[in-house]
């Protein structure tokens, strides 16, 4: 699935993208979801919402926050959202490369450039495996690669991130059955990404500075798939 922004300041503009953007997604697995009127917006909204849009449309020369300093502060939370530049102008194109844009597209857009940039991006998300979940504040999905851990505390399981712990209603099995062999039990309440241990001990793991109990149940064969694990085997 793919999830796609726009962000410009002139809502002819916005229209007029999203107009041709609906003309080339494919129906039921990719759709606009959220549309910005200025840059300010945008980046404290993604900074909030970790890995729900794949795809965003920045407009280049915005009022207040413009898109090259919009792109700079997404970046400083967030590496992998790909970012494509909207501009009327040709003059920024080489600015783009140091906040990583996949692409500029000129202003009016046509309908042949953005099948072949939709093509680029599809190849590249694909690629990229995640997790969704839903809670009361809305619906989150984060990259397997940014997960640390999931924990569970009565009926709610938190998967935890470098950036904070987002609960949901679930169970752990579940959880483990769906991600294995990508993440590995370790205790009845931990579920670990074992590329993210930091220290590997006799009774517990060390991620992110957070100390992690393996219960003797799990023991013997976590403690062994992690250690391959962090010496770069394969671990399953």
């Amino acid at each position: 699935m793919l999830r796609i922004a726009i962000c410009d300041d002139e809502i002819d503009a916005r229209d007029a993208l999203r107009i041709q953007l609906e003309k080339l997604l494919i129906e039921d697995s990719e759709e606009i979801v959220y549309e910005f009127s200025s840059g300010t917006n945008a980046a404290s909204w993604l900074q909030n919402h970790p890995g729900e849009i794949d795809l965003l449309f920045l407009d280049v020369e915005m009022k207040g926050l413009n898109g090259m300093i919009t792109a700079e502060k997404i970046r400083s939370f967030d590496s992998q959202i790909v970012i494509v530049f909207v501009t009327g102008y040709a003059d920024y194109v080489f600015d783009g490369y140091r906040v990583g844009a996949l692409d500029y597209l000129m202003k009016p857009v046509t309908e042949e450039k953005l099948r072949t940039l939709l093509g680029r991006v599809r190849a590249k998300t694909t690629q990229e495996e995640t997790y969704t979940i839903k809670n009361i504040d809305g619906t989150w999905r984060f990259r397997l690669t940014d997960i640390l851990y999931f924990y569970s505390d009565k009926r709610k399981v938190f998967l935890v991130t470098t950036k904070g712990q987002y609960p949901f209603y679930a169970r752990l099995d579940e959880i483990e059955a769906h991600l294995s062999p990508h993440f590995i039990r370790i205790h009845q309440r931990y579920l670990i990404n074992p590329n993210c241990v930091d220290y590997l001990g006799g009774e517990s793991v060390t991620i992110h500075g957070t100390v992690l109990s393996c219960s003797r149940k799990y023991r013997e064969t976590a403690l062994h798939r992690i250690a391959r694990a962090m010496m770069g085997g394969n671990f399953t």
